[in-house]
């Protein structure tokens, strides 16, 4: 037994990786040191040298990020009081094993990119991680082929990684979110993909009826009221049926907090109660062609004429669910003087609903569908404006200039849904992988038995439960009225990552069977490669929590 290994094995697992993130939170430091130096000037981050250096400040974002996970996991590890079960503890265990290592060795900014502790100057440092007694028994001993044996054994005898929450309202609305995508969308998720078909009006009901659209949404209005971590729940059980389910309650999510958080009395009023009922499907409007997250640039416009009314001229693309919706969050510029954020506004604009044949039967409105990979079962749009007309009573707030910052509001929370989905796709590709390696047999036995194979499986679980845990912090950190626009980028940083890791895994598992549109794997492996780009592309993510991060060093 190494040195490492016997300085923990007498040690409660739960202590050492307290000490172990100790550790790490040292490196974190040490690394935004480093970026400081490169890219602040007078105590300000300055933009040109962040640009400049974004390897280096995206490097920092990627490694607090994996800090920040390794911290989220070792809190669930303790607040389990020794309840988390075997699986739990292999899972945490083989996770910090695998994400020390990348912080010593060098963390994975995307497939082909990886940041090392030199390129930031932290050879010292890397050596002074690696070298905390808690940190080297976790590289010895915490990823190894026993302890992902180990795991995999759990799981084939039936075990779980522990998902309760200790709270008895959200755990019975997992329960029962869990019952009702098992039933209602599992089993026609993948027919409803090939076809390319919108979810069913019928289990569009179904979920209104069961508050997924209006979790977040107070109870004065018809919400529930239960705050971010619900949504998070409903959010990860219906995307580990399929991404669509758990996709169609964001557009309410982000038109519900924008309502909520900058409407008037009396929008709240008309739009709320809908929207949480579910007989209001809002659509967010807000990307344009050629300006993804550059909104300074958008070129929208609405101006007011004669009698009041909005009216609306551009082009607008990317629009999710924008057919059959009911209510468009519409950004535009309402100050034609105005080349930044400050001459952006947000109007509140009804519409009927389309179909395939006329999509936007509407005066002044016109566009079509945008074929995509996956993400189905809403569709994709790109949509014209040419004299549309808004009520001049649906300027959000009833104040121009606000819609950017009103925006921006509700970033925080649809970044931690996000997250939750990727959450959600993970735990679907995991499930799909385990079960074709329980069933696929070669060479007279299931291929679950290879450790490759089994590995893989392992290294999917406890990937899943950080990227989960450090998604369920930010949902608390949003829940105490705190601002967490860097926790939640981190959450969907990690989440998408380990989303389309796993789905990519499992089509691997797979084998070539993995490649035919027959296998649901094929489906979510599409699914999960849109969570890398929208809610902001994982670079301009990076970006955002690197100099978030810099700029709270002061």
């Amino acid at each position: 037994m190494s040195s490492a290994a016997l300085a923990g094995a007498s040690r409660p697992l739960a202590d050492l990786a307290h000490q172990a993130v100790a550790a790490a939170r040292a490196y974190e430091s040490a690394a935004r040191s480093a970026a400081a130096s490169a890219v602040m000037r007078d105590g300000r981050v300055d933009a040109a040298a962040a640009d400049r250096h974004q390897r280096l400040v995206h490097g920092l974002a990627w490694i607090a990020t994996t800090v920040q996970a390794l911290d989220c996991a070792a809190a669930w590890l303790a607040s389990g009081g020794g309840t988390r079960g075997e699986a739990g503890d292999l899972a945490v265990r083989i996770g910090f094993g695998e994400y020390l290592g990348q912080l010593v060795g060098g963390v994975p900014m995307s497939q082909n990119e990886v940041i090392r502790p030199h390129e930031l100057g932290l050879a010292q440092a890397g050596a002074r991680l690696a070298g905390d007694d808690a940190v080297a028994w976790f590289l010895t001993e915490g990823s190894t082929a026993e302890t992902r044996a180990a795991l995999l054994e759990r799981v084939r005898a039936g075990d779980t990684v522990d998902d309760a929450l200790g709270d008895e309202t959200l755990d019975m609305v997992r329960d029962q979110l869990r019952a009702f995508a098992a039933e209602r969308i599992r089993p026609h998720a993948h027919a409803w993909h090939l076809a390319d078909q919108l979810i069913p009006d019928a289990v569009v009901e179904e979920m209104a009826g069961l508050g997924v659209f209006g979790v977040c949404i107070g109870a004065e209005h018809g919400g529930l009221g239960l705050g971010k971590l619900a949504m998070c729940v409903v959010s990860e059980e219906l995307s580990r049926a399929w991404i669509a389910a758990g996709s169609l309650g964001t557009r309410s999510e982000i038109a519900g907090e924008l309502v909520s958080s900058g409407g008037t009395e009396a929008q709240k009023a008309r739009w709320l109660p809908g929207i949480a009922a579910g007989t209001i499907l809002p659509t967010a409007v807000f990307t344009e062609p050629d300006i993804g997250s550059d909104l300074a640039s958008l070129r929208t416009r609405a101006a007011r004429d004669a009698g009041g009314t909005w009216r609306v001229h551009g082009n607008k693309t990317w629009i999710t669910h924008a057919a059959r919706s009911d209510l468009m969050t519409l950004l535009v510029r309402t100050d034609p003087a105005s080349t930044g954020h400050d001459g952006l506004s947000m109007l509140l604009a009804p519409k009927p609903r389309g179909t395939d044949a006329e999509p936007f039967p509407a005066p002044g409105m016109s566009g079509g569908e945008i074929p995509v990979l996956g993400y189905r079962g809403m569709k994709e749009y790109e949509i014209a404006f040419d004299g549309f007309a808004v009520e001049a009573d649906g300027l959000l707030g009833g104040v121009e200039g606000q819609g950017f910052r009103q925006l921006m509001r509700t970033f925080e929370g649809a970044r931690v849904q996000t997250a939750a989905r990727a959450v959600g796709v993970a735990w679907n590709a995991f499930d799909l992988g385990l079960a074709y390696a329980l069933d696929r047999k070669q060479f007279g036995r299931p291929i679950l038995d290879f450790p490759r194979v089994s590995d893989k499986l392992a290294l999917m679980v406890a990937e899943t439960v950080l990227a989960r845990e450090l998604t369920h912090f930010a949902a608390h950190e949003k829940d105490k009225g705190r601002r967490c626009d860097v926790e939640a980028g981190m959450a969907k940083l990690l989440a998408a990552r380990v989303a389309w890791s796993n789905a990519d895994t499992a089509l691997q598992i797979h084998g070539g069977n993995g490649y035919s549109l027959e296998y649901e794997v094929s489906r979510v492996l599409c699914d999960a490669r849109i969570l890398n780009i929208f809610e902001g592309a994982a670079e301009i993510q990076a970006h955002v929590i690197g100099r978030g991060l810099l700029a709270r060093r002061n």
